[in-house]
């Protein structure tokens, strides 16, 4: 590799700072310009609906590097620079300032922006959405302000704040679409576990509810008009909806845009000079079988790595699991694995579920696709070696947690 050649990442956030280090780490010598909208050097953001929303952490501690890392590493890090247009014929961003930057390779770490709700009000004062850590500065604000909260969405996200701001003494509404909270993700057995979760701690769940109208007065959101007529009252609205990738650069620029930008289990766009990673990348996943697409922090840290072995030229192919984490009360959990609704046949349980301490299975013919550790902890590998196996597992044996995780593997 050329010390002479320019490879440009659009976006600074966990994913593109991974990436230049990935390229620095695989003995790339040449020009690495990171380029960010956000005011900040990269952050993680998780920190945003957990520790640093809690008050248990501290910003800094969110930083992928320390600020001296860029120029150690000869990484340009421009900041509060936004990527107009992609000249793929020209090899060429344009940015928004009007001055263009030639590469000979393009990473796109352009992430994903929470989504909103085409309803009146939506702009009204109080009414908030989580993406960045202006966002969470404003809901923490908030919640040392306010008593009523209704959190719009029962993802993650929403979640996470819901059990902030019940920490924080607040009152929370969660009008959610589907029946159970993180629905889609978990399915109805697992669901279950979320609901109790925080009905146990005063939430109260509007189930098969959608959004009409943010009431308002004086410009500043009062209430949430729900489409049969009830009101809920708020002195703020948190729109936890999910996000949509960012991917106007790339469909502008004529790559495949699926869900995300398509791109191969190498990480590589149709276009050779140009990969994709982290949430904006709908990736084809080997283990799996088919295109995925997960916002996680996880394959933010470790897909850049696949993505730089590809701009440099190298095989390489991301075949990590999906992998994600969360902390709502007194409850830890980490999840390993892919299901979508309905693609499994059975879900087992391993403990005691009522005093949330167990693993949960999801199976299908007998076989492990994905596993959920509760206030367990030390057990991701194995999990993970269940998963990869492809071995059939006797559900009653799984389910028994006098029989080691690691005799099961071993039969």
């Amino acid at each position: 590799m050329g010390d002479s050649e320019t490879f440009v990442i659009v976006g600074a956030g966990m994913a593109g700072a991974k990436g230049a280090q990935a390229l620095r780490d695989l003995g790339f010598d040449g020009r690495i310009a990171l380029l960010g909208d956000e005011p900040h050097r990269p952050y993680e953001r998780p920190p945003l609906s957990k520790g640093y929303l809690m008050g248990n952490a501290e910003f800094d501690s969110a930083y992928v590097h320390d600020e001296s890392w860029y120029l150690d590493n000869r990484v340009d890090l421009q900041l509060e620079v936004s990527v107009r247009r992609i000249d793929r014929a020209l090899r060429q961003v344009e940015l928004s300032d009007n001055s263009r930057l030639d590469f000979d390779k393009l990473l796109l770490a352009t992430g994903a922006s929470p989504r909103s709700l085409p309803i009146p009000g939506i702009n009204a004062e109080g009414v908030l959405h989580l993406r960045r850590v202006e966002d969470c500065d404003r809901i923490k604000q908030t919640l040392a302000d306010i008593e009523q909260l209704v959190v719009v969405g029962a993802g993650w996200i929403g979640l996470e704040v819901t059990a902030a701001a019940r920490e924080a003494g607040v009152a929370v509404t969660v009008v959610e679409t589907t029946e159970l909270p993180l629905l889609r993700v978990l399915g109805p057995e697992v669901a279950e576990v979320f609901a109790a979760l925080h009905r146990d701690h005063g939430v109260d769940f509007r189930f098969g509810s959608r959004v009409s109208e943010i009431v308002t007065s004086n410009g500043k959101a009062t209430a949430v008009r729900l489409r049969d007529g009830t009101e809920l009252p708020a002195e703020a609205v948190l729109i936890a909806v999910g996000v949509d990738p960012e991917v106007a650069l790339a469909r502008e620029a004529g790559l495949r845009v699926e869900n995300g930008v398509l791109v191969d289990a190498s990480l590589r766009t149709g276009d050779p000079n140009i990969v994709a990673a982290g949430d904006v990348a709908n990736a084809f996943h080997p283990l799996l079988g088919k295109p995925i697409r997960v916002e996680h922090w996880a394959n933010a840290l470790n897909q850049p790595t696949t993505a730089a072995a590809a701009m440099l030229g190298r095989d390489s192919k991301y075949a990590e699991l999906p992998y994600f984490f969360t902390d709502q009360y007194d409850l830890g959990m980490e999840y390993l694995g892919h299901v979508e609704p309905g693609g499994y046949d059975q879900v087992v349980f391993r403990g005691d579920v009522a005093a949330r301490e167990f693993i949960a299975f999801w199976l299908s013919e007998g076989r492990v696709l994905a596993g959920m550790n509760v206030n367990i902890w030390d057990v991701t590998d194995q999990i993970k070696t269940l998963i990869t196996s492809g071995t059939t597992v006797d559900p009653m044996i799984l389910a028994d947690p006098s029989t080691p995780l690691n005799e099961l593997i071993a039969r």
